[in-house]
């Protein structure tokens, strides 16, 4: 099995020397970097499998780093941010992060994270379609094309298309669709989201579901998604 190579960014010289050791035993290869701009540099030249970006880093702070690598990029990124209540949460994942995790952190919760989310890339396959409804939606069972007016998702394909047009769509956003059209018109509260898209076992911060949930909005159509005040979202069948 090949190696995960990690791209860290960390301008504490403790945490960022401390961590890369951490990372390492656990069997990763990481490149660590004290700023944004090396961390883009490296970025560029490595490829790697995922990023962990600090927030507040110099050069080129983590949420622009988190912009500029996503525009590049769908490899996914682990925002670290010392506040949890900070804006500067909702400001990484609407830039284009798929998860943070808040400082200071335990070595094994980062590995847990970190696994996670690789998971969620590995295993795109997401949702399976056929649930009580999917016959009633336009559903091509043989394709694996699940129809909702002018959206399409491929479940097979892993693509989606609205009014005919290619949508572009990060890992994280894929399985968060899957995960809504596998059951259109039924109401998945935010703690079954991260459970099933984001591999939490816990309660985890709701806030993460749902910028996601506007990010996915902008891209297949913000009347697509409807919110349940009290309950969470469903798509619309």
């Amino acid at each position: 099995m090949a190696e995960t190579h990690v791209l860290f960014v960390e301008d504490d010289d403790v945490i960022r020397e401390a961590t890369t050791l951490a990372l390492e035993r656990d069997g990763f290869v990481v490149t660590a970097m004290p700023d944004g701009l090396s961390g883009l540099e490296s970025f560029r030249a490595d490829r790697p499998d995922i990023a962990l970006l600090d927030v507040m880093v110099p050069g080129m702070d983590g949420v622009s780093l988190c912009r500029r690598i996503r525009d590049e990029s769908t490899v996914p990124v682990i925002m670290l941010s010392a506040r949890a209540d900070s804006i500067d949460v909702v400001l990484g994942l609407e830039a284009g992060a798929d998860d943070y995790v808040t400082k200071p952190f335990d070595g094994s919760v980062l590995v847990a994270r970190i696994r996670a989310v690789l998971r969620r890339f590995d295993h795109s396959g997401g949702p399976q379609p056929g649930g009580p409804n999917a016959a009633d939606n336009g559903a091509d069972s043989e394709r694996g094309v699940l129809s909702f007016g002018d959206l399409e998702v491929d479940t097979e394909g892993m693509e989606v298309r609205r009014a005919g047009a290619a949508v572009a769509l990060t890992p994280t956003e894929m399985r968060l669709l899957l995960e809504f059209s596998s059951a259109p018109g039924t109401v998945l509260s935010r703690d079954r989201l991260l459970e099933r898209v984001w591999d939490y076992d816990w309660g985890g911060d709701t806030r993460v579901v749902d910028v996601h949930v506007q990010r996915l909005r902008t891209k297949i159509g913000q009347d697509r998604i409807e919110t349940v005040r009290g309950f969470g979202y469903k798509l619309k069948a």
